[in-house]
């Protein structure tokens, strides 16, 4: 079932005065003044916090190896509506998957476009709105699970940043008992230099339900420098099945700061599958709490580094339940001077007895000056559990170089082939053939502009 209709009728596009503030310097005066009272006060509260908090230092070891230097928000302002010209060339590139249940495009976060759900599943009570009317629409809903779950990775005045100047999104909700079975597909755009988005996807599973989301975070030119902060909230009802992935592939000079958090009620199934490819510095947090018996987490990642870029991977898998599984996969693969930071904890609470939970990283060093960092880590307060931990760095077998060579097959073809070999273990994982093509794709397409 393909989407061939679309709507603007949410929210109007309008092209504003370029003389946009810097998001240093407060919520403009009107801004927001149509959203509801409690929200405003949610948003006035946020900048508050976020002035009052800190910024990252290298020695806080949530930011070990961090470079927070290049945590420099000055420069960037909050983003305009498109013209004309790019926003029908923003809509033309924002194609991927040939068949999806829904479709929403944003260029600095303003919609440009919604193909909405075929009415077989809106009869069904299934939702997909632009942030701004699920808050108004679905107040109950959206108060009970937006932003409800703590920031315990060391992003907090990132959050309260996004929590200030957050008014484009997503908010998806699916009925007990209904399956989706085509994913639903958002597009997030950067497209003014120097301009900042704060992307948010709420997305509810109730009992028994089924869905699958991709995000894409694109630029619209790869050597514009641009901000991003954005938070997903994946909301898994019991029995329900969540399958999310997260497709970065930002300009080369975007700062990215991208926070997550997933719950998963009594026998409920949540994936996410997180793939790295752009931005100048990119941060992702991961929180995923299983707190119902039988909850399932698959946290997985694949990072392709190059030049100087620099990937910075927080996560905690937190058993609040016993017989409760976590299993975390995160492979990277960097070249020339990039750099690769990962800081993962598994938590097992008083009583989530019979936890079984997993956190393997793997390197993949393409360069001798290309740097991973790994810290692995387990906190366990309870019994009879299962968990393990590991980390490994190494380089690609020359053996299998040698032989790829051996058979008439270019060094940059067999060193491609090899890498996408290591990475594709994780892709796989999702079990989705149309999304893993478009994945590969992506990754192909980030190998011949590192070969340039």
């Amino acid at each position: 079932m393909s989407i061939l209709s679309a709507v603007l009728d949410e929210v109007p596009v309008l092209r504003q005065d370029k003389s946009a503030p810097t998001i240093l310097g407060g919520i403009p005066e009107g801004e927001g003044s149509e959203l509801p009272e409690w929200f405003i006060a949610r948003r006035q509260e946020a900048w508050r916090q976020f002035s009052s908090l800190p910024m990252p230092a290298r020695k806080d070891q949530a930011w070990r190896f961090s470079n927070v230097k290049a945590l420099d928000l000055a420069p960037f302002a909050l983003g305009q509506a498109p013209g004309d010209g790019d926003r029908r060339e923003i809509l033309d590139r924002s194609v991927s998957l040939d068949e999806v249940a829904g479709r929403l495009i944003y260029a600095d976060d303003h919609l440009l476009r919604r193909d909405p759900l075929p009415e077989p599943l809106r009869a069904l009570g299934v939702i997909m709105k632009p942030l701004e009317r699920g808050l108004i629409e679905h107040e109950e809903l959206f108060r009970q699970h937006f932003m409800a779950q703590p920031v315990a990775l060391g992003s907090a005045k990132f959050a309260a940043l996004h929590e200030a100047f957050v008014k484009s999104g997503t908010f998806i909700y699916v009925p007990r008992g209904v399956e989706v079975e085509l994913p639903i597909e958002i597009f997030h755009w950067l497209n003014d230099q120097d301009a900042s988005v704060f992307p948010h996807t709420l997305l509810i599973a109730d009992e028994l339900s089924k869905v699958t989301v991709i995000e894409h975070f694109r630029s619209t030119h790869r050597d514009r420098r641009g901000f991003a902060c954005g938070v997903n909230d994946l909301v898994a009802g019991r029995g329900a099945k969540i399958s999310y992935v997260c497709a970065q592939n930002w300009g080369e000079k975007v700062l990215s700061v991208q926070m997550n958090a997933t719950t998963a009620e009594r026998d409920a199934s949540a994936l996410s599958l997180n793939v790295h490819l752009g931005g100048m510095y990119s941060r992702f947090e991961s929180l995923s709490r299983l707190i119902g018996e039988g909850a399932r987490s698959d946290l997985l990642s694949v990072s392709v580094g190059a030049g100087t870029q620099e990937f910075d991977a927080r996560t905690l898998q937190e058993h609040a339940s016993p017989h409760t599984t976590s299993d975390l996969l995160y492979k990277n693969s960097l070249s020339d001077l990039s750099r690769n930071t990962f800081g993962g904890l598994i938590r097992v609470e008083p009583h989530a007895h019979f936890t079984d939970a997993y956190q393997t990283v793997r390197n993949l060093l393409l360069s001798d000056d290309a740097e991973a960092n790994s810290m692995p880590g387990l906190e366990i307060l309870a019994d009879n559990v299962k968990c393990s931990h590991g980390a490994t760095s190494g380089q690609l077998n020359e053996d299998e170089f040698f032989y790829l060579l051996a058979r008439g097959i270019p060094a940059r073809a067999a060193r491609q082939l090899l890498v996408g070999g290591f990475l594709n273990e994780v892709v796989q994982r999702l079990n989705h053939p149309a999304i893993a093509e478009k994945i590969h794709e992506l990754i192909e397409e980030k190998f011949a502009r590192a070969a340039r």
